[in-house]
């Protein structure tokens, strides 16, 4: 492994950092707008990255990623501390607790969508290393946009799932006990790193075509 590879590891790291910040501040907001100020009251409704940390899905995975890369290609991702709410607070529990749990991703869908506006402003003026960084950017936010929607606690999608399917709190936290050892043995699949990187750079390709620039 040379220095490069670590250098290049590192910047994704710290890139991953912020997106993880901004997509539990997605969370965060939407369930206060939802009438649940269980987040804001214990100081997650924030944009600083420090209170966001676990020591799992933000450090101790992505860096396992950066110096014990699966595969010749890297695969970063992560996760943060889940922003706690409280489903008794909000106004429609079934409806807002699918909402909160959505505004996640779909944030990182948005950041997305920014960066690769960002992407081709920076190449209008000719700066092409900058414009690469926000495209490598644009397609990490991507894929923790679609990783979080597995359906496994404690990614986004497994709260869809526990309201689809009736499934209790007290059921659902007993999985969440141990979902993290889930999530790192379901990325140990060829077809599940294939197919989400497959949907993060079909998404991306066809974000750039959308702000008129080819993806080579």
């Amino acid at each position: 492994m040379d220095a490069n590879w670590i250098i290049e590891g590192l910047i994704s790291y710290l890139g991953l950092i912020v997106l993880l910040t901004f997509h539990e501040f997605g969370h965060a907001w939407t369930a206060e707008k939802c009438g649940d100020d269980t987040a804001r009251l214990q100081g997650r409704c924030s944009l600083n990255p420090i209170v966001h940390i676990d020591p799992i899905g933000t450090v101790l995975l992505p860096l396992m990623m950066i110096f014990l890369p699966f595969g010749v290609s890297r695969f970063m991702i992560g996760w943060a501390k889940p922003v706690p709410v409280n489903p008794y607070n909000l106004r429609n529990p079934r409806v807002d607790d699918i909402l909160v749990s959505m505004a996640g991703p779909a944030m990182n869908l948005l950041l997305a969508v920014g960066l690769v506006a960002l992407a081709r402003a920076g190449l209008l003026f000719h700066l092409g290393g900058v414009a690469e960084l926000f495209l490598q950017m644009a397609a990490l936010s991507l894929l923790l946009c679609f990783f979080n929607l597995i359906p496994i606690p404690p990614l986004d999608g497994s709260h869809v799932l526990r309201n689809l399917t009736g499934m209790s709190y007290e059921t659902y936290y007993q999985f969440a006990r141990f979902g993290f050892i889930a999530v790192i043995l379901v990325l140990q699949v060829p077809q599940v790193r294939d197919t989400l990187n497959t949907v993060t750079f079909g998404t991306l390709t066809g974000l750039a075509f959308c702000f008129g620039f080819p993806m080579r």
